[in-house]
């Protein structure tokens, strides 16, 4: 498995990922309120060209991706067929690479799964809200920061 930088060719397989992901983890979170294609167009359009995309390659096999906007990592999805292979777990610490000051995020507080990945981690959970999302669900803020 190599992690690099995604290509803007590889958008629409990035959506089609999420999107998969998004499906499989249902009901542990909600189900996504955008269409298939507003989502590829997200990709296209958002996700490129504001983003610093990663992805896991497997043998030229796409089966993970990572956003990160500063210290926040906006999207970390892995393809449902890989999950607890330790991808997730190597996308993340090449994020702690990246950003050695500190990492944020946001999980659902209903995806008790995410919640123990990033805190096994390291990761602390800092904030909580009743759905200030689109998807209108209660989430948690997590933050890392390197032990000093």
């Amino acid at each position: 498995m190599e992690i690099r930088q995604a290509l803007p060719g590889e958008a629409e397989t990035l959506a089609a990922l999420w999107l998969r992901s998004r499906a499989a983890a249902v009901p542990s979170i909600p189900p996504t309120v955008h269409t298939d294609a507003d989502v590829h167009r997200w990709f296209a359009d958002v996700v490129f060209p504001s983003g610093d995309v990663w992805i896991a390659d497997s043998q030229g096999d796409v089966i993970a991706l990572m956003v990160l906007q500063a210290e926040w990592i906006d999207q970390l999805y892995v393809d449902p067929a890989s999950r607890g292979t330790g991808i997730g777990g190597a996308l993340l610490e090449h994020a702690m690479t990246l950003r050695p000051g500190g990492l944020k995020l946001w999980t659902f507080q209903t995806n008790r799964d995410a919640r123990r990945f990033y805190e096994g981690h390291g990761f602390v959970a800092v904030a909580r809200t009743a759905g200030d999302n689109e998807e209108g669900a209660p989430d948690v803020c997590y933050e890392w920061r390197p032990a000093r």
